[in-house]
């Protein structure tokens, strides 16, 4: 069964007519050299005006540039699981799906144990899709919410800097412990790994910058329902930064936060903002708080 093939297309506009066909693609729609590379010696093809042609083709106004991406290699240790992921929004550049809380991200060294990678990966065998797995944001295993997946090397590219330039846009809701006294304000505490602990993070002048601005929606009951957003994304960045002004999350074990009725950390993320890597419109998604939040 032929697979369906990871297309880019593009149409010169006239004063990007005389560019050599090398300069418009790394320049101009911003091909990495690496990528470029794969497109010459595993498989893929690079065409103007429907023929195949060298990177040193000058190009003129109005040529129809295609590219077709070679097909991209699963990490052996994604285990596809058959999962019915929650699709927000889903095209041939980019995938926004719902996350569930209880699961990882990114696979660990149990191989059995079920992952958002491994259940993109069957996403993508049912639909012949020819790409590995892309995670744009990750979310621990117990915080659900929206997430964003590029679905070949390219976006993937083109959505992490816009990751490094701060323009995608994400939101959470978190229950904290205990009466936050504020109603809005802005955590600036840098962030580093715990020497002592695998997965423990920790305030530390050793670590990186780190920014989480928060907003009180209700704080009238023994916790406070919060609107959060983060600048940066470091690992545990909320978890570490709401411990630090007192104030952890409910669930969370971990940083010292209370259970009361939660099984896992009350994080969500709740909203999404994000500019299409390939039509460049904004698209902003929104995902209701799951039902142990609203309990």
């Amino acid at each position: 069964m032929i697979k369906k093939e990871i297309r880019l297309s593009w149409k010169v506009a006239h004063h990007e007519s005389g560019l050599k066909l090398k300069e418009y693609l790394r320049d101009v729609q911003n091909i990495s050299r690496k990528t470029l590379a794969e497109i010459k010696f595993k498989g893929g093809s690079i065409c103007v005006n429907g023929a195949e042609k060298t990177v040193r083709t000058h190009l003129n106004g109005g040529d129809t540039v295609v590219v077709i991406l070679p097909n991209e290699e699963v990490s052996q240790k994604i285990k596809p699981i058959a999962f019915s992921l929650n699709v927000v929004f889903e095209d041939d550049h980019v995938l926004v799906i719902n996350k569930p809380a209880k699961m990882v991200t990114i696979p660990t060294d149990n191989v059995e144990d079920p992952s958002i990678a491994g259940a993109v990966i069957n996403h993508y065998h049912l639909q012949e899709w020819p790409a590995t797995f892309h995670a744009v944001n990750r979310l621990d295993r117990d915080t659900s919410g929206l997430m964003l997946i590029a679905k070949h090397r390219y976006s993937h590219h083109l959505c992490m800097e816009q990751q490094l330039h701060g323009s995608i846009q994400r939101t959470y809701v978190a229950l904290l412990t205990g009466k936050l006294r504020w109603q809005w304000g802005s955590i600036h505490f840098p962030i580093a790994r715990n020497r002592d602990s695998l997965i423990e993070r920790q305030i530390s002048e050793e670590g990186q910058l780190a920014t989480t601005h928060y907003e009180r929606v209700e704080g009238d009951h023994p916790f406070s329902l919060v609107r959060v957003r983060l600048d940066t994304g470091r690992t545990h960045q909320i978890r570490v930064h709401m411990a630090a002004i007192g104030h952890p999350l409910i669930g969370d074990t971990l940083y010292g936060g209370k259970a009361l009725h939660m099984e896992r950390q009350a994080l969500h993320s709740s909203e999404l903002c994000f500019y299409h890597p390939i039509t460049k419109k904004k698209l902003c998604f929104k995902a209701e708080t799951p039902a142990d939040f609203q309990s």
